[in-house]
C-alpha cells in the first residue's frame, strides 16, 4: 500500500512540473506596419524578451524602443527622437494572458488557436489590448504568433502636420516568438 501511495504522489508531483513550465526568449520578433497614401512604413525588433507560463498562460513581453530597425534612417531617427520619445520611453510592455491556455496539449505537437488579452504599455501609456494568435508545439519549443492593431493617438503619439499624410494612426503589429523551455 505504501509502495502505491509513493508511486501516486510521484506521479502527482511529475505532473505538476510538466504543466508549470516557463517558456522564454530573448530573440522574438515585433514587426509593425504603417500604410498610408503617402508612404509605407515598416520596422522590425528582433531583441524581444519574452516570456510563457504555460500552467496560468501568464503571457509578458519587453522591447527596448530603439531596437526597431527601419529601411531608412531618417525614419528611425524621427521615430526614437520625434515619435516614441525612447530616451524618456525606453521599453514597450506587454503583460497579459493567453485566456484559452487550457486548450493547448503542450505534450503533443500541433497548431492551436489562442486567444491573448492584457495591457500593453507605449510612450508611457497603458491600454487593454487583445489578439487572436496561435501557439505552435514543435519538438519541445513553443512558436507564438499573433497580429494586432493599436492607434497612436491611444498612446499620445502625435504626427506632426507635415507628415500627418505619410503616417497612418493605425498601425499593424505583429508578434513572433520562438520560446525555449527555461531550465
Amino acid at each position: 500500500m505504501k509502495k502505491i501511495l509513493l508511486m501516486v504522489i510521484c506521479f502527482a508531483a511529475v505532473t505538476l512540473v510538466a504543466h508549470s513550465q516557463k517558456f522564454i526568449t530573448k530573440t522574438g520578433h515585433i514587426k509593425f506596419f504603417s500604410e498610408s497614401s503617402m508612404e509605407k512604413i515598416e520596422a522590425h525588433n528582433r531583441q524581444v524578451n519574452a516570456a510563457l507560463n504555460t500552467a496560468t498562460g501568464e503571457f509578458v513581453f519587453k522591447v527596448l524602443m530603439k531596437s526597431f530597425e527601419f529601411e531608412k534612417a531618417l525614419m528611425q531617427e524621427h521615430f526614437n527622437e520625434n515619435y516614441v520619445e525612447s530616451d524618456k520611453f525606453p521599453n514597450a510592455t506587454f503583460t497579459g494572458n493567453v485566456f484559452n491556455i487550457n486548450e493547448v496539449n503542450f505534450g503533443k505537437d500541433g497548431i492551436y488557436q489562442v486567444g491573448v488579452q492584457g495591457d500593453l504599455t507605449i510612450h508611457g501609456v497603458t491600454k487593454p489590448v487583445s489578439a487572436k494568435g496561435s501557439l505552435e508545439v514543435k519538438e519541445g519549443k513553443i512558436i507564438g504568433k499573433a497580429k494586432f492593431n493599436i492607434l497612436l493617438s491611444n498612446y499620445n503619439i502625435k504626427i506632426p502636420g507635415a507628415v500627418v499624410n505619410n503616417i497612418s494612426n493605425n498601425i499593424e503589429i505583429t508578434v513572433e516568438v520562438n520560446l525555449e523551455k527555461l531550465n
